[in-house]
C-alpha cells in the first residue's frame, strides 16, 4: 500500500523524481573492474544487480567516461568452445537477482582512455529499460582469481 502510494506520488512529481524512484528498485552489489595492465586496451566490470520489484526489468545499456566503447557481454558454450557475444539487454527477473562475473554476463570497457589500476575507481553508468540510470564509481580490483572460478558454475 505505501509503495503504491509513493510510486503514484513519484509518477505524478517531477521526471527527475521518477527516474530516482525507478531506479531505487534496482540495487547494485559488489560493483568492480578489472584491473589491466598498462597499455592494456580492453577490460570489464562485474556485479550483481537485485530487482526488487514485482516487474521484470533489464539492463540495456551503460558507459563510462574511461572507455570509448562499453558493451553489455555474455560467454556462450558454442560446439564446446567458450565465446564472448555481446547482447543487446540482460534481463533482470522480478523480485531476482543477475550477477555479473567472469565467465558469463560482464560489462565490457573497449578502448581504453586510461591505465585501469588497483586501487582507483572509475565511472559508471547504467541505463535501464524502465528508462532509469544509476551512477557508480566502481573499485578497480585484480581478479585472477575469479577467472578459474567460474568453471564450476556452469
Amino acid at each position: 500500500m505505501i509503495k503504491t502510494l509513493i510510486s503514484r506520488a513519484c509518477i505524478i512529481g517531477t521526471l527527475g523524481l521518477t527516474a530516482i524512484h525507478a531506479s531505487a528498485d534496482v540495487t547494485i552489489e559488489n560493483p568492480y573492474a578489472r584491473a589491466v595492465p598498462p597499455g592494456q586496451v580492453n577490460s570489464a566490470s562485474f556485479m550483481v544487480i537485485h530487482n526488487t520489484d514485482s516487474k521484470a526489468v533489464s539492463l540495456l545499456s551503460a558507459s563510462s567516461s574511461v572507455a570509448e566503447t562499453v558493451e553489455l557481454h555474455n560467454h556462450i558454450n558454442e560446439d564446446g568452445i567458450m565465446k564472448m557475444r555481446q547482447v543487446d539487454q540482460i534481463k533482470l527477473p522480478a523480485e531476482g537477482k543477475v550477477s555479473l562475473q567472469p565467465g558469463g554476463y560482464h560489462v565490457m570497457l573497449i578502448g581504453l582512455k586510461q591505465d585501469l589500476v588497483e586501487g582507483t575507481e572509475i565511472d559508471m553508468t547504467l541505463t535501464f529499460s524502465d528508462g532509469s540510470n544509476q551512477q557508480l564509481m566502481l573499485p578497480v580490483q585484480k581478479i585472477m582469481a575469479g577467472m578459474t572460478e567460474h568453471k564450476h558454475h556452469h
